[in-house]
């Protein structure tokens, strides 16, 4: 790798929204420590993938280290990582609460807090968490208060990082998708998801994707979160 190749870390790696990021990253130069529960390394070399529950503590610790060791640095990382439970309140359970606690808080706080270290350090960084726009705007019937509490824990941290930092010249952001068309969501449900959106559709995980990589070029932009759900956070 050149000495000015920057470096990715991205997590929930493997399919869907995450798979999407790593290809961008890569198409614009970056190398990538890919990291999801059971990834396997492909023939790209520039693409480390290191397998893995990222709320374990020392899962988070080889990513980072692997991300230091192969390449000496980390420019951005993307907290995309994040499991929903879909329930009303009342029908939560212990189980389903350390389980969303784990990966969607947990799988945030140790890998950011050992990227950090060496962002600061370096004076540069971007740090991106994917939270929900049902954060901003509850729908009836989604049964998403853990997805509350988490991803609005992440939308939250994002500008308490953002302000703690910019001035050592690291940023933080988010993205907060509305429903997008995944694997977890069976064509048999897409009419019904897509009416939940003012604009009468499903997002594409491009979508996505597009908007991580226009804050990785965002230079100036730090603390925001971009909503690309299709209206829903404007209202219905």
């Amino acid at each position: 790798m050149s000495q000015n190749q920057k470096v990715a870390i991205v997590t929930g790696a493997s399919q869907g929204i995450g798979a999407g990021i790593v290809k961008s990253y890569r198409e614009a130069g970056f190398a990538v420590i890919a990291n999801s529960r059971y990834i396997k390394q492909t023939s790209d070399a520039d693409v480390i993938a290191v397998a893995g529950d990222i709320g374990d503590p020392a899962v988070a610790e080889r990513v980072v280290k692997t991300a230091i060791d192969k390449f000496g640095r980390i420019d951005t990382l993307v907290n995309n990582a994040g499991i929903f439970i879909g329930k009303p309140f009342l029908d939560f359970t212990a189980e389903d609460y350390r389980n969303v606690v784990h990966t969607n808080l947990d799988g945030f706080f140790y890998i950011t807090q050992l990227t950090l270290k060496h962002m600061a350090k370096a004076k540069s960084g971007h740090i991106v968490q994917i939270t929900t726009s049902l954060v901003d705007k509850a729908i009836g019937g989604a049964g998403a208060g853990l997805a509350a509490i988490t991803k609005g824990g992440l939308d939250a941290v994002t500008r308490t990082i953002a302000i703690e930092y910019a001035k050592q010249g690291v940023r933080a952001n988010a993205v907060a998708p509305g429903i997008i068309k995944t694997p977890m969501h069976g064509p048999e449900s897409h009419d019904v998801l897509a009416s939940l959106h003012p604009m009468g559709r499903m997002g594409e995980v491009q979508e996505i994707v597009d908007a991580i990589m226009f804050l990785e070029k965002a230079s100036f932009v730090t603390g925001e979160t971009v909503h690309v759900d299709g209206g829903q956070h404007a209202g219905h």
